[in-house]
């Protein structure tokens, strides 16, 4: 495996703070959403920031690889395209899931507009590693994954998060971008102890590490990227840097961003946690020991021995675990997001609020997307009105498609009351979708269509 350089202190680029993160101090990378990025017209900041020699990581959200179905071609095109553009060392993505359905399971497909967790089984693991490796020999550079936060159990798992991540490790030879913050998360939300976690991981395979905030409400942490880092967070991040010295340390900010001065003194939060008082004089910098190879017969984290811990285990059965894994996440993400029944096995208290806190960001995502909507009806009544939507309507194309059905929806139903701005909304639709709002006909198609999802 080819070693990865140092990459220092990053932030993630957003077009939100584009000019805070050009004069921030000590800023040695960045990362971008890759999804965000069109490779022939890159931001001027983006551009700015390469130009002074300034690393930037595209960080992608939409394969899917931990999903059933192999990751798509074209996906997988547009984010090489990417690495390309930007010159970038590395990509990344997330152990995670995002839609569900489709031909393997005989049902609509379905999007989650947000990173779902995989269940830590063999045959989830079968699934990853295949895709992995389809996604590694479509990169023009190495992939590192990152560990996600959940606020769901899959019941009858076969691994903790530390073995599912260094037997991924073990097969396929990718990195690991770990992110602190979800840790965090995990032991909240799952109970889940983040320092056991760290003593089954490989920390060797670390390409950087991701530090975020959140926030508790009711028991459960959000983990927002809206709010300063807590303690606990870089309690771990220091726990972290006892064990390694992780190439690269990130700050994730993704909403209400505070000044740059702000942003600044999270940073050196950051790097203090990294210099603990006792390490700061006397720890000599390491370079840590590449990860093992792809097909490396080591094993970390307790599997030694086990029938299945090793690469081929599932030879012949993958079709079969495909079809497994596609049941059992088009289950969970119908039941968060079409209103079906709660798979067994789950916790259906858990489950309402994954459901809640999806509609709730799908909500706030196409207010981005398209923010003559809540302008039009404005802010409380947009948000009251699409989360109406959203409970008989499951999102299958993306948030713009999502937009434009649900300001179809509104002037179906004779949305909004004032003639004026439905006038506006008409013409905004049609601008956008076509000549005129869809007929009867169309719209009973499409309902009917509705309720065989919501079945």
């Amino acid at each position: 495996m080819e070693r990865l350089g140092r990459l220092g202190t990053g932030i993630g680029w957003r077009p939100e703070i584009a000019d805070a993160v050009e004069g921030l101090p000590g800023i040695d990378w960045v990362e971008a959403v890759a999804e965000n990025l069109c490779p022939g017209h890159l931001p001027d900041s983006i551009l700015r920031l390469r130009a002074r020699g300034t690393k930037v990581i595209p960080h992608g959200v939409s394969l899917g690889l931990g999903g059933a179905d192999r990751p798509a071609p074209a996906r997988l095109a547009d984010l090489a395209a990417t690495a390309e553009a930007l010159g970038a060392p590395l990509v990344t993505e997330h152990i995670a899931f995002v839609r569900a359905g489709g031909p393997l399971t005989a049902s609509p497909l379905l999007e989650a507009g947000h990173l779902l967790p995989v269940p830590r089984t063999w045959d989830a693991l079968d699934v990853l590693c295949e895709n992995v490796r389809i996604a590694q020999d479509s990169l023009p550079v190495p992939l590192a994954l990152e560990n996600i936060a959940a606020l769901i159990n899959w019941p009858d798992e076969d691994m903790t998060e530390g073995q599912f991540l260094a037997e991924l490790v073990s097969r396929t030879g990718v990195r690991l971008l770990i992110d602190v913050a979800n840790l965090h998360t995990n032991h909240v939300n799952r109970g889940e102890d983040p320092s056991a976690a760290l003593d089954e991981l490989p920390v060797e395979a670390i390409a950087y590490v991701h530090v975020a905030g959140g926030i508790e409400k009711d028991g459960v942490w959000h983990d927002t990227h809206a709010h300063p880092v807590p303690r606990p967070v870089l309690d771990i991040l220091t726990d972290l840097r006892s064990r390694t010295d992780p190439p690269g340390v990130l700050l994730e900010r993704d909403d209400n961003f505070p000044p740059p001065e702000d942003l600044a003194r999270e940073l050196t939060k950051i790097r203090t946690a990294l210099t603990p008082p006792a390490q700061r004089a006397e720890r000599p910098q390491t370079t840590p020991p590449a990860a093992p190879e792809r097909g490396d017969a080591r094993v970390v984290g307790g599997l030694e021995g086990h029938p299945r811990s090793r690469e081929g285990a599932g030879a012949g059965r993958g079709d079969d675990a495909r079809t497994r894994v596609a049941l059992g996440q088009a289950a969970l993400l119908s039941a968060l997001v079409a209103g079906t029944p709660v798979p067994a096995g789950f916790d259906s208290a858990r489950l309402r609020v994954q459901s809640r806190a999806l509609a709730g960001k799908r909500a706030d995502v196409v207010a981005k997307v398209a923010p003559e909507l809540p302008e039009l009806l404005g802010a409380a009544a947009y948000r009251d009105a699409f989360l109406a939507y959203a409970k008989s309507r499951p999102m299958s194309a993306g948030y713009r498609r999502d937009a434009l059905d649900f300001a179809e929806h509104l002037l179906a139903t004779g949305q909004p009351g004032d003639e004026a701005a439905r006038r506006r909304l008409t013409v905004w639709w049609q601008d956008r979708a076509g000549p005129r709002p869809p007929r009867r006909t169309t719209r009973f198609v499409r309902a009917a269509r509705a309720a065989l999802v919501r079945k």
